[in-house]
Order: structure tokens, then C-alpha cells, then sequence
């Protein structure tokens, strides 16, 4: 894709569109997505700064407080996030770093007896799209949806970069990768097509604003905040919905919600959504693959 003023897609407002229907009727997709991730410890934290860098041009100082509180999310933070979820039977859509395939596979184990569904998110989040050089992103990323595919049995079908970050050629490699679909586009509560001179590809609704990380790590919101806004965002999407479909983007990271203390709120959340009627529980695919199915034109 060449560089462009705005996006590969149409400017249509919410009041000028087709009307989007869910399966039964329902109002809203509930999706939900872990990011399950790894980070390398010979390597600095992303965002983050050492506070007392080493000497003599040791730039890979280990972040110890920063990985460790990371790692907590895969060794007890996403099994908390998997029982919540199967307690409301509800299938995730994981934002899955490759790495954790080699690195910790009984998480992949357990996540596939789940029916899980999964999508790329890089190699790592300790490296954004951003900064792989040109002249290897295209083999970086389909390295990502092969091993994703070895490990897992399903090739992705869906991509949100580390950071939701993208190169102006990133779209083009995930369409020759496979991909149908792609989250980094945080500006509709709705799919839509892109169009990647030519080619096709659907945003779906991820959300910077319902997300763990950005409203508990970042604003430093407490886990109440946090089910506050899940529950609110459901109300005005529910209410909206009755006109046309909206999808609800429940974004997680184990290491945030999968504290003791916090795992409780998604909890709360989660049921206060599950007992309204129609409401889709539905994996990131299933929701483009009814959208596209509907005759999808914009």
C-alpha cells in the first residue's frame, strides 16, 4: 500500500450504513481477546525505561520488576482468564506472539482444548512492527502465521500488531499471508472493508478504550474502573445494536486482569453481559465471516 492521507477504506458514518444483523437477532458480538505474550529477557521493555542502566554500553540490562510482573501473566494470570471465560462459555480470540509456541507450549495445549481461536501478534512484544527492517517483514510475518499454524493446527486467519503498530506494507503481506481480517484499526464499532489496491481485507473492532492494559497499566484506573467501563460500553452498544449489530471488544492481558485481586471485575463484567438477551459470543473469524456472508458493502 502506497502512503495515503487516510485509510484503504470508505468514510462512512454510522447513520449512512446497511444495516448489520448477528445471528438470532442479537445486538451485540461480544469478542474477547487475550494477548498472550512474551517478552525476552536480554532485551528492554517496550515503554518502559531501566532505572539504573548499566555502564559501559550494557543496553540490555535485565528489567527484572517489568519481565517478571509479564511472565506472571502466563504462568498463573491466563489460567484465571480461561476459567473465567469457560465459566460463561465464552470462546477467546488470542492475540497470540508466535515465540510462545517453542517457548511455552501447554499454554497452546490448553488453549486449543478450549477451542480458542487464534490470531498473529508478532513474534514477540518485545519487538513492534515498526522496527523490523523492511527487507525482512514479509518473511518475519509469515514466519508468525506458519507457527502460529504448526503449533496450533489452524492457520490465523486475523493479525493485531504488537502494539498496533504497521508499516504502509504490512496490510499487503497479511492478504498474501491469508489473513481476512486485522484489529490495529481501533476507529469503528462496527467491521468494515478495506481496500488494498485491490485487494480485500476486513477491520474488525479492537478497542484502545475497553483494554486492561491501557486503562489499569496506563491511566492507573483500579479493577472496579475497569468493570465500570466494560459494563457501561456494553449498555450503549446493547442500546445501539437494536438499529444494527455492534461488536464489543474485550480486550485483556493476562498479567493485568489475571491478578488476584482483579479477576473478580471481568468476572462481574462478563456476567452482567451474558445475562442479556442477545448477545453473540462469537471468535473474531466467526464474526467476519458472518459479516462478508451478509453481503458486506462497506
Amino acid at each position: 500500500m502506497k502512503p495515503r492521507k487516510y485509510g484503504p477504506f470508505k468514510f462512512v458514518p454510522i447513520n449512512r450504513r446497511p444495516r448489520i444483523t448477528w445471528p438470532n437477532g442479537a445486538r451485540v458480538a461480544l469478542w474477547v481477546i487475550p494477548n498472550i505474550e512474551i517478552f525476552h529477557l536480554d532485551n528492554p521493555m517496550p515503554g518502559d525505561a531501566n532505572e539504573r542502566p548499566g555502564s559501559g554500553g550494557r543496553t540490555h540490562t535485565p528489567m527484572v520488576r517489568e519481565w517478571a510482573t509479564r511472565d506472571y501473566g502466563n504462568r498463573i494470570g491466563v489460567y484465571r482468564v480461561m476459567e473465567v471465560l469457560e465459566k460463561h462459555g465464552i470462546r477467546a480470540t488470542v492475540a497470540l506472539n508466535s515465540d510462545i509456541c517453542a517457548a511455552h507450549p501447554q499454554i497452546i495445549e490448553d488453549a486449543v482444548k478450549l477451542k480458542w481461536e487464534f490470531m498473529g501478534h508478532g513474534k514477540t512484544n518485545t519487538h513492534r512492527q515498526t522496527e523490523i527492517p523492511p527487507e525482512t517483514e514479509r518473511k518475519h510475518l509469515f514466519e508468525v502465521i506458519e507457527t502460529i499454524e504448526k503449533a496450533t493446527g489452524k492457520r490465523p486467519l486475523g493479525w493485531l500488531g504488537p502494539g498496533l503498530q504497521e508499516t504502509w506494507n504490512t496490510l499487503d503481506y497479511l492478504i498474501e499471508a491469508g489473513c481476512t481480517y486485522i484489529a490495529d484499526w481501533t476507529n469503528d464499532d462496527q467491521p468494515y472493508l478495506m481496500d488494498v489496491d485491490g485487494k480485500r481485507i476486513v477491520s474488525i473492532p479492537y478497542s484502545y478504550e475497553v483494554n486492561d492494559s491501557a486503562v489499569i497499566v496506563r491511566a492507573k484506573h483500579t479493577a472496579p474502573e475497569f468493570e465500570r467501563i466494560i459494563r457501561e460500553t456494553f449498555d450503549v452498544l446493547y442500546r445501539e445494536g437494536k438499529e444494527s449489530g455492534r461488536v464489543m471488544a474485550v480486550c485483556l492481558h493476562p498479567f493485568v486482569i489475571g491478578q488476584p485481586h482483579r479477576i473478580g471485575a471481568l468476572d462481574r463484567a462478563l456476567a452482567y453481559i451474558c445475562a442479556h438477551d442477545g448477545v453473540w459470543k462469537a471468535t473474531g473469524a466467526e464474526i467476519v465471516k458472518h459479516y462478508l456472508a451478509s453481503g458486506a458493502t462497506f
